[in-house]
């Protein structure tokens, strides 16, 4: 296994994402090339004892996108940045998977122009885990595309299905469709369009439609809806679960010794309540139906959670998940419709 690090991509490269990698080779035993300016690479890594020893090697790039870059332009233009040659490294089969934390609209862009889609897929869609409290519930897409055709949401239900099932071990995964109540007439046209044709597929759990209480609750393992919906979701997911960590940490400032005396025999549970929310622990969300794998982690993201990414694309890899997408696209008729 071996997997291109965008090392200058997020808010904090190229040391977070270093340090992450190195974490990543020593927990994983997989090769990491690191791909970005090689100086300042080679000085974060003089911190690192014995890195020389885990399979890590640099492969040193001139330029960066920028995080407000317009994305198709600066891959077009900037062809020697990090995230496209990090990405064509996996093109040319020098490297199993492809991560970045920078720019999410370069990673996609460079994905499609490079990678290309897989035949029959109409558009990518980024898959991302949510915590509930019955485990996890993969929702897509989460970023990628900001307005989707029902042949597109119902290409991400399929793609989200095998994912589940060959990555987190989910048997026959329940499949739902985001919309404003259960009934089938419900939503708008989109909605409505795409329901019928989730029912025609013979390859998923399709259990209708899920409303927005349903993620939480975990009583679906896959939610499908268009990339705007997704990314609001999301974002209000992130800021939802500070808040509640942020007020029960002010309550127990606040509330007097016996507050926190009762916080200290609850200190253990309160950190597993705080690792369940932490989006680190699931470090990076794949990019679903590109001919390889690309891994997108958010740009704040630490050292902890490009770890945890590399081990996303390193559960990618060995689930052989592309390849059932392409099996199951040859079964599927109704998703080989013009998309």
């Amino acid at each position: 296994m071996k997997i291109a690090v965008d090392a200058m991509g997020g808010d904090f490269a190229p040391e977070q994402i270093v340090f992450g990698a190195v974490r990543a080779a020593k927990k994983y035993g997989c090769e990491i090339v690191l791909v970005g300016d090689e100086e300042r690479i080679r000085e974060v890594l003089k911190r690192e004892k014995g890195w020389e020893n885990l399979g890590i090697t640099i492969h040193h790039t001139s330029q960066v996108i920028e995080m407000d870059e317009h994305p198709a332009d600066a891959v077009r233009t900037k062809k020697d940045s990090s995230v496209v040659v990090a990405t064509r490294l996996v093109k040319e089969g020098e490297c199993d998977a492809v991560l970045s934390a920078g720019s999410t609209g370069a990673a996609v862009t460079a994905a499609q122009l490079i990678l290309k889609r897989i035949k029959g897929i109409g558009r990518p869609t980024i898959a991302t885990p949510i915590p509930t409290t019955k485990g996890v519930t993969l929702m897509l897409d989460s970023g990628a595309n900001v307005d989707s055709k029902p042949i597109h949401l119902v290409q991400s239900g399929m793609m989200g299905s095998i994912y589940a099932e060959y990555v987190f071990g989910i048997k026959n995964p329940r499949v739902g469709l985001l919309n404003i109540g259960e009934e089938e007439t419900k939503g708008n046209e989109q909605a409505r369009e795409t329901y019928p044709l989730l029912k025609e597929l013979h390859s998923i759990n399709f259990c209708g439609n899920a409303e927005g209480r349903d993620i939480p609750k975990g009583n679906f393992d896959v939610v499908i809806c268009d990339g705007f919906v997704g990314n609001v979701v999301l974002k209000f997911a992130e800021g939802l679960a500070k808040t509640i960590m942020k007020l029960i940490k002010e309550a127990i400032k606040d509330g007097g010794i016996l507050a926190k005396l009762g916080a200290l025999l609850l200190m253990p549970t309160l950190k597993k309540l705080g690792k369940r929310l932490d989006a680190s622990e699931y470090g990076g969300a794949p990019l679903l139906g590109v001919n390889g794998v690309c891994i997108i982690s958010h740009g704040s993201s630490n050292a902890k959670s490009i770890c945890s990414a590399i081990g996303v694309a390193n559960d990618y890899v060995n689930g052989k998940v592309l390849e059932h997408i392409r099996e199951t696209l040859e079964q599927e008729e109704v998703l080989m419709k013009e998309s």
